[in-house]
């Protein structure tokens, strides 16, 4: 992926100059091996407006670096912010630099001295629009999710603990051929579903339980993501009547997940159906996020508009192509429990393309 890595760092030195930077320096793990494919704990990218490019990585990964990276020059140095921020300042006149400021910390940032521009989520923003490869990972990601989940529910069964189904589907996604699971599962049975991220417990299941897992796998660096909630046993009508809400509410998300949708108008699509159904104040948190290299990542679907400029926190104000989202809505009701449906899926200009495959009609087991 060399030609890709490298357009991918043209496309962010093709943002400096408006920023009035000379060059970023880019410190973020995940950003440097987005621009270089070096997955590394110690490694830094120089990045020139020019698109002229220099990484530092220690001893154990200058080996790798040269090999992953033959079109980039590589030092070899434990500082690797130190010494690619002192090639950037040592010209003459000494040029501006960029810095990551929100993946930074402050002694980090106070160490390096000179006149930094502080930067945040210029690399986010080149990253938000996923290329064919990419998307070609995250559906492998996907795919291997979606067995694993088909492979678990044979198994599911009263007397099985939360944490003995997290453990098996963490398993079956590896065994499938997945890097890791891409997050820590969640299961959350009967009142436990009222807690959007519960962690796992010892609580067996019982008959009457709604079930919901929130999972997924990571494939190439890719991060899947999907929730389904079943029914161990005839469920009661008021789980069945939670179900259907949820349901409709997520085709409806997914249904407005666009090019040019505006963030926020994508989270009301599905919002206001469980408002009113009188659960509005039941269902906290937005209605989704993209994934890729990172299992939350720009753009989120929430509540309030998004910032028109690039923001770390919240993303861009409106979808584009090829840029993939979760849609998630929930309902959580203290006590009682919960049912969250989720799906991973990218918007393209002629409907949305769901990722994770798995039927949304209430499984009974």
């Amino acid at each position: 992926m060399t030609v890709t890595h490298a357009r991918r760092r043209e496309r962010l030195a093709a943002l400096l100059p408006a920023c009035e930077a000379d060059a970023i320096l880019v410190t973020g793990a995940v950003n440097v091996r987005y621009l270089t494919g070096l997955d590394s704990s110690n490694a830094a990218l120089l990045v020139r407006a020019d698109a002229r490019a220099a990484l530092a990585t220690d001893s154990r990964y200058a080996e790798t670096a040269r090999r992953v990276c033959p079109d980039v020059e590589v030092i070899e140095d434990r500082d690797v912010a130190g010494v690619l921020a002192t090639a950037a300042l040592d010209g003459s006149p000494p040029g501006r630099l960029a810095v990551e400021a929100h993946r930074m910390t402050a002694d980090a940032y106070f160490a390096l001295g000179g006149d930094l521009l502080r930067l945040s989520g210029l690399v986010e923003s080149v990253r938000r629009v996923k290329d064919d490869e990419e998307i070609g990972l995250l559906r492998t990601a996907c795919e291997l999710t979606d067995r694993a989940f088909a492979e678990l529910l044979p198994t599911l069964r009263p007397g099985l603990t939360e944490r003995e189904i997290a453990r098996a589907l963490e398993r079956l996604m590896t065994d499938l051929g997945a890097d890791a699971p891409a997050f820590a599962t969640i299961v959350a049975s009967g009142p436990n579903g009222s807690i959007p991220h519960h962690s796992p417990s010892d609580r067996p299941l019982a008959r009457g339980d709604l079930v919901t897992m929130d999972f997924g796998a990571r494939y190439g660096g890719y991060h899947a993501d999907m929730t389904r909630t079943v029914a161990i046993g005839e469920p009661a009508d008021w789980q069945r009547e939670l179900y259907d809400l949820v349901r409709a509410a997520q085709r409806a998300g997914r249904e407005a997940v666009r090019p040019g949708a505006a963030t926020h108008e994508v989270d009301a699509a599905a919002r206001d159906l469980i408002t009113a159904a009188g659960h509005g104040g039941h269902f906290g948190h937005g209605l989704g996020h993209g994934v890729g290299l990172e299992i939350h990542e720009v753009p989120f679907l929430s509540p309030a508009p998004a910032a028109a400029k690039t923001d770390p926190g919240r993303g861009h104000a409106r979808l584009e192509d090829r840029v993939p989202v979760t849609v998630e809505p929930g309902v959580y009701i203290p006590g009682r429990g919960g049912v969250r449906i989720e799906d991973t899926l990218v918007t393209r200009d002629d409907g949305p393309e769901l990722l994770t495959r798995t039927t949304k009609e209430l499984l009974v087991l």
